[in-house]
């Protein structure tokens, strides 16, 4: 069995996909619009003017899959209740990150050192992604 997140930008994925290839190196898997769908939607499903939004894509972080979509395109994306962690090799790279991840979003918990890791913090993105970025560290869970 495997886990992977699936985002939902409402509206902003493309936006999110380029933001997450610049600054986090994501790379491109696949990508479909609405358009491009091999059936059409349920007439009551088409938002009008989102034939161009992207209806699944998928970007690889590192060794981790990350699906995204636009969804219905209505509103802004919110995402409550989760964070992706993300694990670094060091500090100067957890550094790095968490400012490139934190462009144009807001500190949660700035880097530091913790009982679990000599760096952690997090950060949720521009478009309200929580991320804590972490070295790992010698604690293990009781």
């Amino acid at each position: 069995m495997h886990i992977e997140p699936y985002l939902f930008f409402n509206g902003r994925a493309e936006e999110a996909i380029e933001f997450y290839r610049r600054q986090a190196g994501a790379e491109l898997l696949g990508m479909m619009r609405m358009k491009e769908s091999p059936e059409p939607p349920p007439p009551d499903r088409v938002v009008p003017g989102t034939a161009d939004k992207i209806m699944h894509a998928a970007i690889r972080i590192g060794q981790t899959n990350v699906m995204i979509s636009d969804g219905m395109a209505t509103g802004g994306p919110e995402f409550k209740g989760f964070s992706l962690s993300i694990s670094v090799e060091n500090e100067s790279r957890a550094k790095e990150l968490f400012a490139a991840l934190g462009d144009g979003g807001a500190v949660q918990m700035p880097l530091g050192k913790t009982f679990f890791s000599p760096c952690f913090g997090m950060v949720a993105d521009r478009f309200g992604v929580g991320w804590m970025v972490i070295v790992p560290g010698d604690y293990k869970m009781p």
